[in-house]
């Protein structure tokens, strides 16, 4: 479904792609948003008060089928504990279930399911790769709007 959308977009809007963005499918992601948010990182630095934790080195977020990755996190949490926005820097990965993306900057809102990402994003589903300058993921709704000089590799579907 995702692959003949990217060749329908290929073939009938070529402009598309670097002068509007480009708006594709992502991966059901729905039932992550309820899952458990687990976190591991090498050193972690938590202030109470300013409700905010900072996590180093080889950090890994991990939440049902979702997982990010960066050098470095910012987590901000409110007075109940829950997590209202989680900053990568440094270079990130996000993986799904069927999508990889790489960026140099992530930001993670769970209360409204969207991400987005910025710096050289990479984006690649199976055979197929999109890279832009900014992508942002509706998580609920599964689709995701890449800006920024768009440029797509499609590999045709062996028959």
């Amino acid at each position: 479904m995702v692959f003949r959308l990217f060749i329908l977009l290929s073939l009938f809007w070529p402009a598309i792609g670097t002068a509007q963005g480009l708006q594709l499918a992502f991966s059901d992601v729905s039932d992550s948003a309820n899952a458990p948010l687990e976190m591991s990182a090498d050193a972690m630095a938590i202030d109470q008060e300013a409700g905010t934790a900072m996590m180093t080195g080889n950090v890994i977020i991990i939440q049902g089928q979702l997982r990010l990755t960066a050098p470095k996190i910012s987590v901000s949490y409110g007075d109940g504990g829950e997590v209202q926005d989680i900053l990568a820097e440094g270079g990130v990965t996000f993986v799904t279930a069927a999508e990889e993306v790489e960026a140099q900057t992530a930001r993670y809102r769970p209360t409204d399911d969207s991400m987005v990402l910025t710096g050289d994003v990479l984006l690649v589903q199976g055979p197929s790769a999109v890279s832009a300058e900014t992508m942002v993921i509706n998580l609920a709704s599964g689709t995701a709007q890449l800006e920024g000089r768009v440029r797509t590799v499609l590999q045709p579907s062996s028959q």
